[in-house]
């Protein structure tokens, strides 16, 4: 039976599909059966961050209205091993969805797969509760920045109130150097506000951006540390013991505030 992933956060704008994408492939490089699914209904970027371009036909929206097969909507990755995408509808009424509709298609899903990966709305979004109802264990991506770890926050309370038992933070874009001079939140004082341990600190990499542009994923590239720490999170959602990366710095704005 697969093990259902919920990647969302506060707001867009955080690398949750950047994430979604890169550990999806470091999971199938690592030999597992994996099954991506864009939840975002009415965005759509999962596609787009795993460079295809209008070569979508079915979506998940038409799974769910009998349309079509689970197996039809599905596109398979030559390339990355056992590894499927589910896309998103570009357009479909969010008020339309429930978690029932959402559930019997991953349940579907469910013996083809080690892992499942949703790639969900913002919990700002509608759709948001639709999307958590399927899934064993929730990420929430964030940024080092006030504004972004009260977002994460309000999404937290949001999983707990769902009873996802297992949350953990995805945080992304962090600055070593701006964290050691205390002009960025550091590790422990994201932590201590959210009370959620990482599952993975990802920096700040251009390798990122400029993988975007060329179509494919940092995942993949043996220079960029970004990549590296997408590959550590993948190892660790399958049960390896990989040390999450300790940056400390002075005390920031934060903890000179609240004494902390």
């Amino acid at each position: 039976m697969a093990k259902t992933i919920v990647v969302t956060s506060g707001k867009g704008g955080v690398g949750k599909t950047v994430g979604v994408s890169n550990i999806a492939v470091a999971l199938a490089n690592l030999g597992k059966r994996v099954l991506m699914a864009d939840i975002d209904i009415g965005l759509r970027n999962l596609d787009l961050a795993m460079g295809l371009h209008d070569v979508i036909v079915y979506d998940i929206i038409d799974v769910i209205e009998g349309k079509c097969s689970l197996e039809k909507a599905i596109f398979k990755f030559e390339k990355y091993g056992h590894l499927h995408l589910l896309p998103a509808a570009q357009s479909t009424d969010k008020d339309f969805l429930n978690p029932d509709s959402f559930k019997e298609v991953f349940n579907k899903a469910q013996k083809d797969y080690d892992y499942i990966i949703l790639d969900c709305p913002a919990g700002i979004e509608k759709g948001f509760k639709s999307a958590v109802a399927a899934a064993d264990l929730a990420i929430v991506a964030l940024t080092p920045e006030m504004a972004s770890v009260r977002d994460a926050d309000k999404v937290i309370t949001l999983l707990e109130m769902a009873n996802k038992g297992e949350i953990y933070l995805l945080i992304n874009r962090v600055r070593e150097d701006m964290i050691r001079r205390g002009d960025m939140l550091s590790i422990d004082e994201i932590t201590d506000i959210l009370g959620v341990s990482p599952i993975g600190i990802i920096e700040e990499d251009e390798i990122v951006i400029k993988s975007q542009r060329r179509n494919t994923l940092a995942v993949l590239e043996s220079s960029s540390k970004a990549g590296k720490q997408f590959l550590d999170v993948a190892k660790r959602i399958t049960g390896e013991n990989i040390p999450i990366t300790q940056i400390k710095g002075k005390k920031g704005l934060f903890r000179r505030i609240f004494g902390l």
